[in-house]
């Protein structure tokens, strides 16, 4: 790991391992997830201004009105995509600076990640070319609509809040997959989406707070 990945002071690799005990106090038992979010250094996703705070557990500015969620948030949004087994390919709408991403690259055979706003999809590129992240693929696009070329997807995580389920998010999970994402317009519950031969099953987790999505590119 080089100087920067490996941080000093409040951006240490012994910082990162506070913030890990303190996922598995919040209760998250997934080990595969927890050393996914250890091998992860937080702080290059952040403008260097706010580098100490990286390993807090809190959302951060990223610019262009978005966040990086809550290190809790991106754990308790793995756990439940993971579901306590193994994932093949994943498919993320919001990439925004991309350490959701990159976590998620850690624990999935491929991820496809779709960003909005070209800004934010250029800085996540660099972010996960440093890490050499190359079973990440990123795209720029309208993320309702997702990656219909790549799909099915086992699994699907939204990182901005819907006031219902895209219909093409729906339509790309596969049979035995599972979508994790926020609903509702002013109280937000993540929400688990099961597919089966069946159809859908919806599972309400708890409150969140997201952005909202936004259809479109900027």
């Amino acid at each position: 790991m080089n100087i920067r990945h490996a941080g000093i002071g409040m951006t240490s690799q012994r910082t990162r391992g506070r913030m890990i005990e303190r996922l598995r106090s919040q209760g998250v038992t997934d080990e595969v997830v927890l050393a996914a979010m250890n091998s992860v250094p937080r702080h290059i996703f952040v403008d260097e201004a706010l580098s100490t705070r990286a390993y807090d557990d809190v959302s951060l500015p990223i610019g262009h009105a978005q966040t990086i969620s809550q290190p809790y948030i991106v754990a308790r949004m793995i756990e439940v995509l993971r579901n306590g087994g193994q994932l093949s390919r994943v498919l993320e709408i919001g990439t925004g600076c991309g350490y959701q991403a990159a976590v998620l690259g850690q624990v999935a055979r491929e991820v496809y990640s779709v960003e909005r706003i070209m800004a934010l999809h250029k800085r996540a590129a660099l972010a996960l070319k440093e890490l050499q992240a190359r079973n990440v693929v990123l795209s720029h696009a309208d993320g309702t609509m997702g990656r219909p070329e790549r799909g099915p997807f086992d699994g699907i995580i939204m990182a901005a809040a819907a006031t219902h389920v895209p219909q093409a998010l729906l339509e790309q999970l596969a049979v035995g997959g599972r979508m994790v994402l926020p609903l509702g317009a002013q109280e937000q519950v993540l929400t688990l989406i099961e597919r089966d031969a069946g159809g859908y099953r919806e599972t309400r987790l708890e409150a969140v707070k997201f952005v909202p999505i936004l259809m479109g590119k900027a």
